[in-house]
């Protein structure tokens, strides 16, 4: 057998092929596709058979048996073009345009007979070449929109259709130019063993190959799918999902329908909107009560009563199969395409696949959400519990001292109603009556500053003045307090909210310093930010403490609760209002040397003050330690 026989057994075999699976997939699933399919290849089988029962039989066709022939090669690019009409829209105009053209050639064979004359087979094969042109185009085309297996297809249809038309493009230049008939012959037959091969990979994929060509996808999805429960929230967790299906099965949209057991609904969230429908409801509400995976190549005629719903969507291929964890019902995945031909039979393995790994990933970010919970509640009950044994010790030395003091006055004024007041005492119970006054306020400025309502009307500042005034006030011989300012330093706070914020880190400077030694403050302008320091040089802040330090009721680890009294609010205080004012505040220190606590704020025009009722405005970004 000479090589040229072998290409063209080659060749008719691969168009046979592909008639026979489009044949057997029409017979088992009626679709117009693959109607398409078969009409297209039977017309090819038709002309191989003509051409091998002619050849066996040693007979010499008719003129009506050449007409009939050539009237089905000059069908096939129109036959082509509703093809891909199948799989995407071609224009009306075009599709009517070569319906007429075909309706001349077929005339035109008939009347005319065989030979052509030269300038009708150019004519012919114009036609032909030019409508493969363009199915080839729109095949190429759509395939840089689309992705894994469809691209894949997209590729080796418009390869196809682009040989098929060179395939006749040699034809016609061998009437042309007889002189080289032999190479215009053995091209042509090399062209059209191209086309049948890039038809059997567009049309009738073996199912091997398929699953060779979903292999990046998958092999990338997984490659996701360890780090998808660690993702910020639920939804970008679907979202993620839904992108990795699409691609996966080369479908353009992928939807994730979570189950609601409270509203007995799937919920299926696209930005910003949420659709809920009832578990029974649409194609995907059939998979996940049925819990087993469908394909419905018309979703509009198999749900007609949600038909709109599919039509404004571009739903009218969909594969839907449901995501179950054990006896767990997560929710449904759907995949869906405007076009029946993107998806295959064996897609509903693929897109199970896909739905038992979304499972597994939903159900580990459940349970992980659901420790976090745990956490968050025995975290809560620890700092409950820490809170109620500090509050209990501080709330207890003053009350101690204030029943302690008024029982002896009372003993006193008993014994002698005549005696002058016992002034020492009285103060001692003003004293510890303010100390439990400020303990009771910091549980309020604590419980404002969680609603955001710790700040109130604001005014020009100058931060200058204000931590002059600061120091003044905690300046002991046993603690001076340093202030280093170069210029006055103007902005819009909340004068008794900062006030109160630098007492407290003055406070903590002195009371932390048992040993004494200059507090010193600092106060500067950088950029557009007003910048604070409080220094001291008391017993210092452990590493593992810094990042927790402004965390309520948090004390650090050297800090002796029975020397150092306190229940842990002051810094947090401080950071509430300084965060509330669109500043930060962090910490540097070092054990047994000092510790540094650092304020940034953000500096605003001395006329863009406040109204009287406190209303904030949009806060400034912070700065970076």
């Amino acid at each position: 057998m000479s090589t040229d026989s072998l290409i063209q057994l080659l060749t008719q075999a691969l168009f046979v092929l592909v008639f026979i699976v489009s044949a057997a997939r029409l017979i088992r699933r009626p679709r117009r596709v693959d109607g398409d399919i078969a009409l297209f290849f039977g017309a090819a089988a038709v002309l191989i058979a003509e051409q091998e029962l002619t050849a066996v039989l040693h007979v010499v066709p008719g003129a009506l048996v050449n007409a009939a022939s050539s009237s089905l090669i000059m069908a096939l690019p129109y036959l082509l073009l509703r093809l891909v009409d199948d799989f995407f829209d071609v224009p009306t105009l075009l599709l009517r345009g070569a319906e007429v053209g075909l309706a001349l050639a077929v005339v035109g064979l008939f009347l005319v007979g065989q030979p052509l004359p030269l300038a009708l087979t150019l004519l012919y094969v114009l036609y032909f070449v030019g409508l493969q042109l363009y199915v080839a185009a729109t095949f190429a085309r759509e395939s840089r929109r689309s992705s894994g297996v469809i691209r894949r297809r997209m590729h080796a249809a418009a390869a196809g259709s682009l040989c098929l038309g060179l395939a006749i493009l040699m034809a016609g230049v061998q009437a042309a130019l007889p002189g080289l008939a032999d190479l215009w012959t053995l091209l042509s037959h090399l062209f059209a063993l191209g086309s049948g091969l890039g038809y059997v990979l567009a049309f009738a994929p073996p199912p091997t190959l398929r699953r060779a060509w979903r292999e990046p996808a998958l092999r990338a999805f997984l490659a996701r799918a360890a780090r998808l429960p660690r993702l910020p929230s639920m939804s970008a967790i679907v979202a993620e999902l839904e992108r990795s299906a699409a691609e996966s099965l080369g479908a353009p949209h992928a939807v994730i329908g979570l189950w609601d057991p409270t509203a007995r609904a799937l919920r299926y969230t696209s930005g910003e909107h949420t659709v809920q429908t009832a578990g029974d409801q649409m194609i995907g509400g059939r998979a996940f009560t049925t819990q087993r995976p469908i394909f419905a190549a018309d979703a509009e005629r198999e749900d007609p009563s949600h038909a709109e719903v599919y039509r404004q969507a571009g739903a009218r291929a969909v594969l839907a199969a449901p995501i179950t964890a054990g006896e767990r019902r997560l929710g449904v995945l759907v995949v869906y395409a405007p076009r029946a031909p993107i998806f295959a039979d064996d897609d509903l393995e693929l897109v199970q696949f896909l739905a038992n790994q979304a499972a597994v990933i939903l159900e580990s970010r459940m349970l992980m959400d659901q420790a976090a919970r745990i956490r968050a509640r025995e975290e809560a009950s620890r700092l409950k519990e820490d809170f109620l044994s500090s509050a209990a010790h501080e709330l207890q030395t003053p009350l101690t001292t204030l029943l302690a003091q008024a029982q002896l006055l009372r003993r006193r004024a008993e014994r002698q109603p005549r005696a002058p007041a016992d002034r020492e005492g009285l103060e001692r119970i003003v004293r510890e009556t303010k100390r439990l006054a400020e303990l009771v306020l910091d549980l309020l400025d604590t419980l404002r500053g969680d609603q955001a309502t710790l700040l109130g009307p604001r005014e020009s500042v100058d931060l200058v003045e204000l931590a002059r005034e600061a120091c003044e006030r905690h300046n002991t011989p046993r603690h001076p307090c340093n202030l280093t300012a170069a210029e006055p330093v103007v902005g819009v706070y909340d004068r008794r909210r900062l006030r109160q914020a630098l007492d407290r880190l003055l406070d903590n400077a002195v009371k932390f310093s048992p040993e004494g030694g200059e507090v010193s403050l600092h106060v500067w302008r950088e950029g557009d930010q007003a910048r604070l320091s409080i220094s001291d040089r008391g017993i210092g802040i452990p590493e593992a403490d810094l990042p927790h330090l402004f965390d309520r009721y948090h004390r650090g680890e050297n800090v002796d609760d029975r020397r150092f009294a306190g229940i842990g609010l002051g810094l947090l205080i401080s950071r509430l209002i300084v965060e509330q004012h669109g500043g930060r505040i962090w910490a540097t220190s070092a054990l047994g040397v000092g510790s540094t606590f650092h304020i940034a704020l953000p500096l605003q025009p001395a006329t863009d003050e406040r109204d009287s009722d406190g209303a904030d405005q949009e806060p400034v970004g912070s700065p970076s330690a």
